[in-house]
């Protein structure tokens, strides 16, 4: 099965995050990694399966690598039923109002336009020690494995 880890970022780390998911998922069919700043959100596919990694900037913004994205699915209002994806936030909880709100703001264009999101919503805490590398992997085996993608 094909699998797109699509990745919005402001500094890096969501684009780390999903290299290091690729890796270590390799063996569950064809990985691609792509930044969400060059989708087209029209062209996901119910036959591919979508890991999206997507970071917050500032005070609960996208980051800039998923505004084009975001943008797009405002403006085409593409209809993405039988698309299915898993969401994978990264913030920092010091922001107790706006944490991990740039996944939520992609989650919820991305459900309004019929996609469905499946498996437990994976985030990272940026204030917290744990790498986030490392629980990204945990959570997309995980997800892929439920989602009988992957066998754990």
């Amino acid at each position: 099965m094909q699998i797109d880890i699509l990745f919005g970022t402001e500094s890096g780390n969501s684009e780390m995050v999903a290299e290091d998911i690729a890796s270590a998922i390799a063996e569950a069919g064809d990985v691609t990694v792509r930044d969400m700043a060059g989708v087209d959100p029209a062209d996901l596919v119910p036959s591919t399966f979508y890991l999206v990694v997507c970071s917050t900037y500032g005070d609960g913004q996208l980051p800039e690598g998923a505004v084009p994205f975001f943008r797009a699915l405002g403006q085409q209002t593409p209809d993405l039923s039988g698309v299915r994806y898993a969401m994978y936030g990264l913030g920092d909880s010091d922001y107790v109002y706006s944490y991990s709100e740039g996944s939520e703001i992609i989650d919820r264009a991305l459900t309004q336009r019929g996609a469905e999101r499946v498996g437990e919503y994976g985030r990272h805490d940026a204030a917290e020690e744990e790498d986030p590398s490392v629980l990204g992997v945990a959570w997309a085996q995980g997800v892929l494995a439920n989602a009988q993608i992957l066998h754990a």
